[in-house]
């Protein structure tokens, strides 16, 4: 699914990739920004030990960290420049166990808005160039100005 979202600010990627360089979280886990669109964001997560559950898949709270990323920066890239974002609400259905070299996470906005906008955001483990679905997150983020906050 692909629709065409008209940026507010001319320069959403820079603002975008600059903000994520200050997520310490994903620094801290490996994850990396694949790609920035219009409304549309990848972060790819390779799959480390100290990423697993007990059982050796990826444990469900770094792929919904991933994903709630993506879905927020997927957000941004169509806020004006003067707005920061934030998550407000999300859920996130687990589909069956990540497992492989990685998971990537695509984030796609459904419904832009002034100050809400909803986003899906979808999580595939690749293994062996395969990917398979393995979560599915709904999110909603908010535009928030004014705060001191920045991207």
């Amino acid at each position: 699914m692909s629709t065409a979202f008209e940026p507010r600010d001319p320069a959403f990627e820079q603002r975008v990739r600059e903000s994520y360089a200050r997520q310490r979280l994903l620094t801290l886990m490996g994850a990396s920004l694949e790609r920035v669109a219009p409304g549309e964001v990848d972060i790819r997560l390779p799959f480390r030990p100290e990423l697993a559950q007990q059982h050796g898949f990826m444990h469900a709270g770094a792929m919904t960290s991933v994903v709630d990323t993506a879905c927020g920066y997927a957000a941004l890239t169509l806020m004006s420049p003067d707005a920061a974002v934030l998550s407000v609400e999300f859920k996130v259905n687990l589909l069956a166990p990540a497992e492989g070299e990685a998971v990537v996470a695509r984030a796609r906005v459904l419904k832009p808005g002034r100050t809400l906008t909803v986003v899906r955001g979808d999580v595939f483990a690749v293994r062996r160039g395969e990917e398979k679905l393995v979560a599915t997150m709904l999110a909603t983020m908010m535009a928030v100005r004014e705060r001191g906050l920045s991207g």
